[in-house]
């Protein structure tokens, strides 16, 4: 038995009668802020930020499994165009190309889409390559590792030590693919016939050493060779990327995923604008180390800051997916950005928010006259909407005007 508590991204806060084990564990981490109801005993105050996404607890002794679940703002479908385009602008996804099936929530269209792509990646077989391996052996094959012969051998001919590259299915393409599967089919929220998929493709990968958790994923490099296997890479790199939960805490069993909506925007935002100014000429450096003081003692990194031809910086910009408050930006942004304009010695500095309920502004600095531009981006509009606003912006980084 489970028992599904719904929440909006930024919502305001909402009592539900929640276990204290399970309260305690969402107070500890950063899915949402949560706290005990001052009035209603048994009841936790719970208020979603910018983590969407799923979060399953389950109980040692018999009691019905929570599953808290986080709902994006921003329709599924455009949320797919927001990562596919950080990842991979020239093979950004679409709606069509990665299949929601119209599932709404971000767990069951995500599982859709990553085993859509896997099927379509595998229809042709598994995809093989040269793996470099290292065994003891009774004949030479590749070869002989003298160092580890004579260090584990002791001067005895057989077995052998030998190095070699061996064609095969258990390859980083393939390991990647399997990792994201096993990640799925743990998480809660997944529709039943997608799990029953998913199941099919983990038999498929089975040839695939599977990867252990936490460790950093096998690096992989784009070519024709495999090509049919990019989307589902991408996706896959999405689901192993995001912010997985899968631990114990007070005696709870803890699974979940979750998206960063702050992390989601910024990534989407910056690389847009990066592709804009490329095309001018212009380099774009995102995290840009800096200092703010002579002393070097005082780092910053701005989300964004460009360099003109020669190699002088020209603009910086900062992506701030939370704008929304009662009177519309917050004014700690505007002394973030000041101090990045300040040492960088740029007279304007630029703040791209996602839209809410403020518009586009810009402030001047008093006794500096330091501009700093605060740009709203509608999240609501089409994919070509979103990707022309932000040319509008770039146009005013690079200094040329739209015509």
């Amino acid at each position: 038995m489970t028992r599904v508590i719904e929440l909006v991204e930024h919502a305001p806060a909402v009592s539900v009668p929640l276990p204290d084990a399970v309260g305690r564990a969402l107070a500890a981490g950063d899915m949402v802020e949560a706290a005990p109801d001052a009035h209603i005993p048994g009841h936790w105050s719970l208020r979603a930020g910018s983590k969407v996404g799923a979060m399953a607890f389950t109980a040692p002794d018999p009691g019905p499994r929570i599953t808290v679940r986080v709902t994006s703002k921003v329709p599924v479908a455009r949320l797919f165009f927001l990562l596919g385009y950080a990842q991979d602008p020239k093979d950004v996804w679409r709606d069509g190309d990665v299949g929601l099936a119209g599932h709404r929530d971000l767990v069951p269209a995500l599982a859709h889409a990553v085993e859509r792509q896997i099927d379509r990646a595998l229809r042709q077989g598994l995809l093989q390559g040269y793996r470099a391996a290292e065994e003891s052996a009774l004949v030479v094959r590749g070869r002989i590792r003298e160092s580890e012969q004579i260090r584990r051998r002791f001067g005895a001919t057989l077995p052998i030590e030998v190095a070699f590259d061996e064609f095969t299915t258990d390859i980083a393409e393939n390991r990647i693919l399997r990792a994201a599967v096993e990640r799925l089919l743990r998480l809660p929220g997944v529709p039943g016939g997608v799990r029953h998929r998913l199941l099919h493709q983990r038999a498929r990968l089975a040839e695939a050493e599977a990867l252990v958790r936490g460790q950093p994923l096998p690096a992989w490099r784009p070519t024709r060779l495999n090509a049919r296997y990019h989307q589902a890479l991408h996706l896959a790199r999405a689901v192993l990327d995001g912010t997985s939960v899968e631990h114990s805490a007070g005696g709870l069993r803890v699974d979940g995923f979750l998206f960063d909506m702050n992390r989601l925007f910024e990534d989407f935002v910056t690389v847009a604008l990066r592709n804009a100014c490329h095309a001018r000429g212009h380099v774009a450096r995102l995290q840009d180390p800096h200092h703010l003081d002579e002393a070097a003692a005082i780092r910053m990194k701005p989300d964004l800051v460009l360099y003109e031809p020669g190699g002088a910086v020209c603009a910086v910009v900062d992506a701030k997916y939370k704008a929304e408050k009662r009177h519309g930006f917050p004014d700690a942004d505007l002394y973030q950005m000041l101090a990045y304009c300040t040492a960088l010695g740029l007279p304007e500095g630029h703040l791209v928010y996602a839209k809410g309920n403020a518009a586009h502004a810009a402030h001047t600095v008093r006794h500096a006259g330091t501009v700093i531009h605060q740009h709203a981006l509608d999240l609501d509009q089409d994919p070509p909407g979103l990707l022309a606003d932000l040319q509008e912006v770039a146009d005013q980084l690079s200094g040329t005007p739209r015509v």
